[in-house]
């Protein structure tokens, strides 16, 4: 989980950025927009638009832009028709990346990715080449500063949660998918302050990178978010921390 530790706390920083920029509202849009296209517009009813609508809110989406995703995704709106792909491939040292991506001409992203592949270390594989290595997990993490590590354990444990651990002061909560919005509401009733919380694609096994391999794999993954189709981007490298602050 490390490597997928270190990512999850370096695209939350990120994504803060992005949001300055307008990149991750553009991208959350997208998500609504295919949430609302594939499960209707009710969020009661459609726990991935819900789930969309709760990352957009987190970013500060101003609810006009998101009803009008919410819209175009039922089609009240008229707007461009998003669809999801997955691209599977590898990058430096032999490690596996996964990339979700919302695109509006597939020809035109499949091109994009893979020359990111191939400018980075990497190459973009066959479907299916990797995806078997990862499963859908919700991913929590919270600041340990003063908080008991005992009582946040048990109370995420009686909620739902799956395993729990602590990486660099840092609480991290694992769930299954579906019982991540329960775990995650339960930690915030209780009065805890949510650092980062995602849905993410975690590897069930990792690979141990040297530095010059990290490095070359931390400019391919943020390469890869910032292509304004991306989605999400996972990887099952294993970063250790002393190599990890060299990097920072």
């Amino acid at each position: 989980m490390s490597g997928h530790s270190h990512w999850a706390g370096i695209k939350h920083k990120k994504a803060a950025n992005d949001a300055k920029r307008g990149k991750l509202w553009s991208k959350l849009a997208r998500l609504i927009i295919v949430a609302a296209k594939n499960g209707g517009g009710d969020p009661g009813a459609n726990l991935s638009l819900r789930y969309a609508i709760e990352k957009a809110k987190e970013a500060n989406m101003p609810k006009d832009t998101i009803e009008k995703a919410i819209k175009k995704g039922t089609g009240d709106l008229e707007g461009v028709s998003f669809e999801e792909v997955l691209y599977e491939g590898y990058g430096p040292g032999g490690v596996a990346i996964m990339c979700e991506v919302l695109t509006d001409n597939r020809n035109r992203t499949a091109g994009e990715i893979r020359k990111i592949f191939d400018m980075n270390g990497g190459a973009l594989g066959a479907t299916g080449c990797v995806a078997w290595i990862f499963s859908k997990k919700g991913f929590i993490s919270i600041n340990g500063a003063g908080k008991d590590e005992e009582k946040l354990m048990e109370l995420a444990l009686e909620a739902g949660a799956e395993d729990f651990s602590v990486e660099e002061g840092m609480f991290e909560i694992t769930t299954d998918a579906e019982s991540f919005r329960d775990v995650k509401q339960a930690l915030i009733d209780a009065g805890f302050e949510i650092d980062n919380s995602e849905i993410s694609q975690v590897p069930s096994n990792t690979i141990a990178v040297d530095e010059n391999d990290a490095r070359k794999i931390m400019k391919l993954m943020e390469k890869l978010e910032d292509h304004d189709d991306v989605q999400g981007s996972h990887g099952n490298f294993d970063i250790s921390d002393e190599i990890m602050e060299k990097l920072q």
